[in-house]
């Protein structure tokens, strides 16, 4: 299955309900991201705020595990409702995408991808491979075949042009 590739501009329209999963190499990066753009900050979901959440409330052998069960709880829950989703991955490894679609496949929830590519300096070593690969799947219109309807590629000047991200239907032709 093919995805469709979007184009960079200063604002996004998903449908309502959709999921949508941000990949970047550097953490900082994709968080700032997140919190930027996200009309709805709700929505907005990553395993680093579940863990802020959780620290000293549980102890330290603990916290990943809990981390990642409330996580999946709450995606859970929000998709089950209709409502929209933003995940900010942890990581740039396919398995915690294919995690995430396989729980909105079924539900039949629009799946889009987000790529925001940093510096050269944000990329470690040993995620420079996996970063390109994804480069190139994304830029061949392969997201389809890990479950994405459309995916974005960002990078340089486009990550600061895109202003906004709304989850709305769109507009009617009247």
């Amino acid at each position: 299955m093919r995805g469709r590739v979007l184009s960079p501009t200063d604002r996004l329209r998903y449908s309502p309900g959709s999921l949508v999963v941000i990949v970047s190499a550097s953490p900082s990066v994709r968080e700032a991201f997140a919190a930027r753009v996200f009309e709805e900050r709700g929505a907005v979901l990553s395993l680093a705020k579940v863990r802020s959440l959780l620290a000293g409330r549980v102890g330290p052998d603990e916290v990943e595990a809990r981390a990642a069960e409330l996580l999946d709880t709450a995606v859970a829950r929000r998709l089950e409702n209709g409502e929209s989703v933003a995940i900010v991955a942890d990581g740039l490894g396919w398995e915690e995408r294919d995690h995430f679609v396989r729980m909105a496949a079924p539900l039949r929830r629009p799946r889009h991808l987000i790529l925001i590519e940093g510096g050269r300096d944000d990329v470690s070593d040993e995620d420079r491979a996996t970063l390109n690969e994804l480069r190139n799947a994304l830029d061949a219109g392969e997201m389809g075949n890990e479950g994405f309807q459309t995916a974005l590629r960002l990078g340089g000047g486009s990550v600061s042009e895109l202003k906004r991200i709304v989850f709305r239907p769109p507009p009617r032709d009247d």
